[in-house]
């Protein structure tokens, strides 16, 4: 009766059961769906079974291919490296848009060239940073910074001009200096939500670092999920996709925590 109540306050147990409701209902449809096409085509390889996927996880988790390498955890640790150092390029993304969004002549220099920056498509200059940039890390990077970098540099200049021009003003006639103002006043107020930003672009991250491996890697998530498409090999393609989802979800939750324990002040006041 509560369901669509505006002012209605699920208890907590109601909410654990709500929110995994969705997952047990995806899962009963997905073995339902296995259990039919494996009723009729035992060798079905398009919806493999509970059992062949765990099968298809340990053995690229757990024993050895032909270089002595553990699969999932090489191209864990190749996909997490570039993902990392894609996120810690962000920060000057930040510095950018906060300065545009504070300094009059930095937004005059900058703002209509990001803006147009932003509107082409990152995919489309793969082949030209392949040309410039070679096959090797960096072309990677270089697509995931192109694909994300102007959207975080505008969301952080719109959030910084959002800052209320009084308390701008009032830290100028307090004796603070420009920078200070930018770096002390500013920068505190909207870190909570640019964080929040740079935290729902982690699937656009995860998407250009997956295209950049499908195509020039030889170890990554995204490299292997192409390798074994050739063989319709689903049993390791929707664990491998279920892997990369938890991680990202588990670096998102992680953010969400550093934001609520750093800025905990602004979740008080809420």
């Amino acid at each position: 009766m509560n369901f669509f109540k505006i002012n209605a306050k699920p208890r907590k147990i109601t909410s654990i059961l709500l929110s995994a409701s969705l997952f047990v209902l995806a899962i009963i449809g997905y073995a339902y769906t296995s259990h039919v096409r494996h009723q009729e085509n035992p060798q079905d390889k398009v919806v493999p079974t509970f059992e062949a996927m765990g099968e298809g996880f340990y053995r690229t988790a757990f024993e050895e291919d032909r270089k002595g390498d553990l699969r999932l955890l090489i191209d864990t640790m190749s996909s997490g490296k570039r993902f990392l150092i894609s996120v810690a390029l962000m920060a000057i993304a930040v510095v950018i848009g906060l300065n545009m969004g504070v300094l009059p002549y930095v937004e005059a220099l900058l703002l209509r060239f990001v803006t147009f920056f932003d509107k082409i498509p990152a995919l489309a200059l793969l082949p030209i940073l392949f040309i410039i940039f070679g096959l090797g890390e960096v072309s990677k990077l270089a697509l995931i910074v192109i694909g994300v970098f102007p959207t975080i540099i505008l969301d952080t200049y719109l959030r910084a001009k959002g800052v209320p021009r009084e308390q701008i003003t009032k830290g100028l006639t307090l004796g603070a200096s420009d920078f200070e103002v930018v770096y002390k006043i500013v920068l505190p107020q909207i870190m909570p939500g640019v964080l929040d930003t740079i935290r729902l672009n982690f699937k656009a991250i995860i998407l250009f670092l997956i295209a950049g491996e499908s195509l020039s890697a030889t170890v990554g998530l995204g490299y292997r999920i192409f390798v074994v498409r050739r063989y319709i090999a689903m049993d390791i393609i929707i664990p491998y996709v279920i892997w990369m989802s938890v991680l990202a979800f588990l670096a998102d939750l992680a953010v969400r925590y550093f934001i609520r324990w750093r800025y905990h002040w602004q979740y008080e006041e809420a």
